[in-house]
């Protein structure tokens, strides 16, 4: 930032000129800078993280208090809540792309048997609908697309998590850039037991 005197031949002078800088007062001295535009990556890894972010966050309200609870020694350790010890250790271990746990001592449990997978292409849209043949112990399953038939997912191609309720699970991913898409789907159960993907499917998106 730098100070300046008569910027552009005027007394004083607020707001970005061509895109890229931008004048401003700063303790009553008129100031000029580069104009620095926020970023937000939308890259496949950034995204895959941010999906399992936001399944935990929504996923906490709903879990036991007596599961919650046993977070108490992680948080402890750490000096933070137990909603912060339960994110911490389960975005290590979806850093490794590995399912979450609704405790840090909780058994793995019996992953749900995955039934047949419908999805629909629309309007810059993709929705959803994964019958639960069993549930088992059941907690969610990820969603996953790709442009390439035949893709092994990755955490980089993970659109969004979906908590189990009911069956069949549905779920709507808006924001789809237009073109044929292939979508597998792999549900988890409260102690991170994993199914296979389910075979994918095709929607076309305009």
């Amino acid at each position: 930032m730098a100070l300046v005197t008569g910027p552009l031949l005027s007394l004083d002078a607020r707001g970005q000129v061509a895109g890229a800088i931008v004048f401003g007062n700063w303790k009553g001295r008129p100031t000029v800078r580069k104009l620095v535009r926020p970023s937000n990556p939308q890259t496949g890894a950034q995204d895959g993280q941010r999906a399992g972010v936001q399944f935990l966050s929504q996923a906490w309200a709903a879990i036991s208090a007596a599961n919650k609870a046993l977070w108490q020694d992680l948080a402890d350790e750490g000096k933070y809540s137990t909603f912060n010890a339960y994110m911490a250790y389960n975005l290590d271990r979806w850093v490794q792309f590995t399912d979450p746990v609704q405790s840090p001592v909780i058994a793995v449990g019996t992953a749900p048997v995955m039934g047949a997978l419908t999805v629909t292409g629309g309007v810059r849209q993709i929705s959803i609908s994964q019958v639960i043949t069993t549930v088992n112990d059941m907690w969610g399953m990820w969603i996953s697309s790709s442009l390439t038939t035949g893709f092994t997912p990755a955490k980089s191609d993970v659109d969004a998590g979906a908590i189990y309720t009911a069956s069949p699970v549905t779920r709507v991913l808006t924001g789809v850039a237009p073109g044929t898409w292939y979508v597998r789907t792999r549900g988890f159960s409260t102690g991170g037991a994993s199914t296979a993907w389910v075979t994918q499917q095709v929607a076309v998106v305009t």
